[in-house]
C-alpha cells in the first residue's frame, strides 16, 4: 500500500468512525428520551454562524408594543387590514433570454393570480404608471445577466417602498425529481427566521403579494426562508398517505433571494432615498456571524 492510498483509507477510517460515534449518540438521546418523556434533559443547540450570530441592536421581540404600533400605520397596513386585494402585475428586462422567459412562467404558479406585462422597449416608469393606473398593488421585474435571471425589482404600489434582490440558485421544475404539477390554487405562507425590524418589513412585503387567505384545496406551502441574509424559496404540496402519514412533493421552482437595498418610494435609482443599502464594510465585514434579517 502507497502513502496516498494509506492516508485516503485512514481519511476514510476517520470520518467512518466519527459518523458512527455521532449515531450511537444520537441513538443514546432517543432512547432516554423514550425513557424520560417530558423529564428528558432539552436538546443541545448545535454551533453554527446562524445560532452564534452577533447581537443586533434592531432585533425584534415578540409582543413588541413600538414595531407593532409601526405596522400598524406602514406601506402594508391596509392589506393586513383586508382592505385591499393584491395584484401583482410580472415584467421582465427588454429583449429577455429564453432562461428569464421560463423563470418567469414559472414565478407564474407561485403567484397564480399575477398578470405577465411584456416589457418590449417600455421603460420601468411607464409599466410603474401604467399598473398604478391598472390598480395593481405590486409591480415585480425580474432582469438577467449573462442570459441568466439575476435581479428581482419588487415595488410596492402606489408609493413604495422599492426592494432589490439578487437571485441565485434557480432551479426549474423540469430539474427537480419528481416534481408534482401545479395549480392555480393561492397556497399556504411559511416565512421563517426573519427577525429583524429590516427583516420584518422585507416578510411584510413579501407576504403582502399573497392573497390573505390561502386556498386549502391546493394543499400547497409556499416557502420564504431567511438564513444567513439568504432567502431560500420552495414551493411544496402535503401528500396524505393516510391520517397519521403526511409527507411533501416539490412543485417548483427553487430560489434564493440576498437584499441588496431597499429604497423609499417607488423604482428611482438616480434621486430615490435609500432606506437601506448592502456595504460590506458597514455590514460586519469580515465579522461572518453579522446578519441583517
Amino acid at each position: 500500500m502507497d502513502g496516498k492510498t494509506k492516508k485516503r483509507k485512514e481519511r476514510h477510517d476517520h470520518i467512518h468512525n466519527k459518523y458512527m460515534e455521532k449515531l450511537e449518540r444520537r441513538k443514546k438521546r432517543k432512547k432516554l428520551e423514550k425513557e424520560l418523556g417530558e423529564n428528558a434533559p432539552p436538546k443541545q443547540v448545535p454551533k453554527t454562524l446562524e445560532t452564534l450570530r452577533t447581537p443586533d441592536e434592531t432585533f425584534v421581540q415578540e409582543g413588541d408594543e413600538e414595531i407593532q404600533k409601526d405596522e400598524e400605520e406602514d406601506e402594508w397596513a391596509n392589506y393586513y387590514k383586508e382592505e385591499v386585494t393584491p395584484k401583482l402585475m410580472i415584467t421582465t428586462c427588454q429583449n429577455p433570454n429564453k432562461a428569464t422567459k421560463k423563470f418567469v412562467r414559472e414565478l407564474r404558479s407561485v403567484w397564480p393570480t399575477a398578470k405577465f406585462y411584456p416589457r418590449k422597449n417600455k421603460r420601468i416608469k411607464f409599466l410603474t404608471k401604467l399598473a398604478i393606473k391598472k390598480n395593481y398593488t405590486d409591480l415585480m421585474i425580474i432582469t438577467e445577466q449573462h442570459k441568466e435571471p439575476y435581479n428581482m425589482i419588487i415595488s410596492h404600489l402606489p408609493h413604495g417602498p422599492t426592494a432589490f434582490f439578487r437571485i441565485s440558485g434557480v432551479i426549474l421544475r423540469k430539474d427537480l425529481e419528481e416534481p408534482a404539477a401545479p395549480t392555480t390554487h393561492v397556497p399556504e405562507l411559511n416565512l421563517k427566521n426573519f427577525t429583524t425590524r429590516l427583516g420584518r418589513r422585507v416578510s411584510r412585503m413579501l407576504r403582502s403579494m399573497f392573497p390573505i387567505a390561502p386556498n386549502l384545496k391546493g394543499r400547497s406551502i409556499a416557502t420564504f426562508h431567511n438564513q444567513r441574509d439568504f432567502v431560500f424559496f420552495r414551493l411544496h404540496r402535503y401528500i396524505f398517505d393516510s391520517l397519521e402519514a403526511v409527507r411533501i412533493q416539490e412543485i417548483g421552482p427553487r430560489f434564493t433571494l440576498r437584499l441588496k437595498n431597499l429604497l423609499n418610494g417607488l423604482f428611482d435609482t438616480k434621486n430615490g432615498e435609500y432606506e437601506w443599502a448592502y456595504h460590506k464594510k458597514e455590514m460586519g465585514g469580515k465579522d461572518r456571524r453579522m446578519f441583517n434579517l
